[in-house]
């Protein structure tokens, strides 16, 4: 997998952070509103229906292991911080804080339909469910939150019949296909056709970065036994470990959802590998704080 070292045009004090990318066709864009640095998909904003982006740790006002844009209230930041940075990422959406939604990850597949009534949960209410990797609505105007520090999220645009979801995937989720259990649950809920969804892959770890043990392993090898498949996920190593594309397992589970090839974007930024600009829990050894993936219909 080739790693490219890129700097973006430098523009004054507005200048971008220096990042590590890969090699892809439609790269993802940085972005600045104010002190807010974060990153959109060109794919999704061709679709005219969504506002959305993913954070980086560019623009908030937490210290420390925190610095600055931390968007978890349960890994001992001050509530007070995490509150202004919330602020911070509605303001950068043009929406309230009320109006987001918050996931509650344990990695499991478990979806959750939103609606009006959950406006503000995790944030400014309490959350009345728990267990919760993925979120979904077709209301205008709720905007669906999901966590990360190198599991991968997924973005999905029903562009027919005006839907959306946001999941949390990392290797359990990974492993347990949860792009098809969320394209499934699209079907069921808004009528959702996988030729009409536009998807992508959000920043998380790379396979450069992804070691993992042999039990790990065998469970992908299990579940993606087609020819060739493994080849293109795992990398066996001397020690007896792999290295795991979790970016290209779950391409593979969307395109196997139905999913146009065409209509899935594959981010081009590792969170290990740019652990400075994106929290990394493998590069920080679990000292950070939490990115922030955000998608609602407009």
């Amino acid at each position: 997998m080739i790693i490219l070292r890129l700097k973006t045009e430098q523009k004054g004090e507005e200048g971008f952070m220096e990042v590590y990318r890969h090699n892809s066709g439609m790269r993802m864009k940085q972005n600045r509103a104010k002190e807010v640095e974060y990153l959109t998909f060109p794919i999704l904003e061709q679709t005219g229906l969504v506002r959305h982006l993913f954070s980086t740790r560019i623009g908030g006002v937490s210290e420390g292991i925190y610095s600055s844009m931390n968007l978890s209230y349960t890994r001992g930041d001050r509530k007070e911080a995490v509150d202004e940075n919330f602020r911070r990422i509605a303001q950068t959406l043009g929406c309230r804080v009320e109006d987001i939604v918050c996931s509650d990850q344990t990695h499991t597949t478990n979806l959750r339909i939103v609606t009006g009534k959950d406006a503000g949960k995790g944030i400014v209410k309490p959350r009345d469910y728990t267990d919760v990797d993925g979120l979904m609505t077709d209301e205008r105007g709720l905007v669906l939150a999901t966590f990360y520090a190198d599991c991968v999220p997924l973005y999905f645009v029903d562009k027919k019949n005006r839907a959306v979801a946001l999941a949390h995937s990392g290797w359990r989720g990974t492993v347990a296909r949860m792009g098809r259990c969320v394209t499934e649950e699209m079907h069921r809920v808004y009528g959702t056709k996988p030729e009409d969804v536009t998807a992508a892959v959000g920043p998380s770890i790379c396979q450069e970065c992804y070691e993992v043990s042999e039990d790990v392993a065998e469970a992908f090898l299990q579940e993606f036994s087609k020819p060739g498949q493994a080849d293109q996920i795992l990398i066996r190593k001397d020690n007896g470990k792999y290295q795991l594309d979790l970016w290209r397992a779950n391409e593979i589970i969307l395109t196997e959802a139905g999913i146009l090839r065409e209509q899935i974007q594959v981010t081009d930024l590792c969170t290990c590998h740019n652990s400075a600009y994106l929290f990394s829990h493998r590069a920080s050894h679990g000292r950070r704080g939490n990115l922030g993936a955000f998608l609602g219909l407009l």
